[in-house]
């Protein structure tokens, strides 16, 4: 796989980020975590607004093709956490082993793992993935899902050769 395979997009949700209020770290650790497999093309902070959060995935997807958009923050229990919601909306199918997987082993560290309502899946050939919004969280969620997401992502390219080997 070449340096820069695929498109990536970073969608950080987080209303103190919007406003300036706060650095984010998380799409930082994702930057880095990435840089293998591909390029990041979009990057933006936007408040935990359903709508806003509808429109962008819709437009990054929609009108941009990037391969794979990963999300952090906005995936817990409170008011404002709509992420969920938001990639439920936009998705034609959804990826539950991956989101499956990032619990389990999230649940081996804090039991509060269990309060994740991330989703991964896929709207026309781009992959979405919900991270947590700490980026303690982010890296040992994408650490979790990382050996996959290449193969994944050749897969919804069109990849034809045979998955077992």
């Amino acid at each position: 796989m070449s340096e820069f395979a695929f498109t990536i997009g970073i969608l950080t949700l987080s209303d103190k980020g919007a406003r300036g209020e706060r650095e984010d770290l998380s799409g930082q650790v994702i930057r880095e975590m990435i840089a293998p497999i591909g390029k990041v093309t979009h990057y933006k902070v936007v408040p935990d607004d359903l709508d806003t959060i509808v429109e962008t995935l819709v437009e990054w997807v929609d009108r941009d093709e990037v391969d794979l958009i990963l999300t952090t923050g906005g995936t817990g229990l409170s008011p404002r956490d709509v992420t969920p919601e938001a990639t439920a909306r936009i998705l034609d199918w959804e990826i539950p082993g991956m989101a499956e997987a990032m619990r389990v082993a999230s649940m081996q560290k804090t039991p509060h793992a269990m309060l994740s309502r991330a989703k991964v899946g896929v709207r026309r050939r781009s992959m979405v993935i919900n991270l947590p919004g700490s980026p303690k969280g982010v890296r040992e969620n994408l650490e979790v899902v990382m050996p996959a997401l290449g193969h994944g992502l050749s897969k919804l390219k069109g990849d034809p050769s045979d998955c077992a080997q």
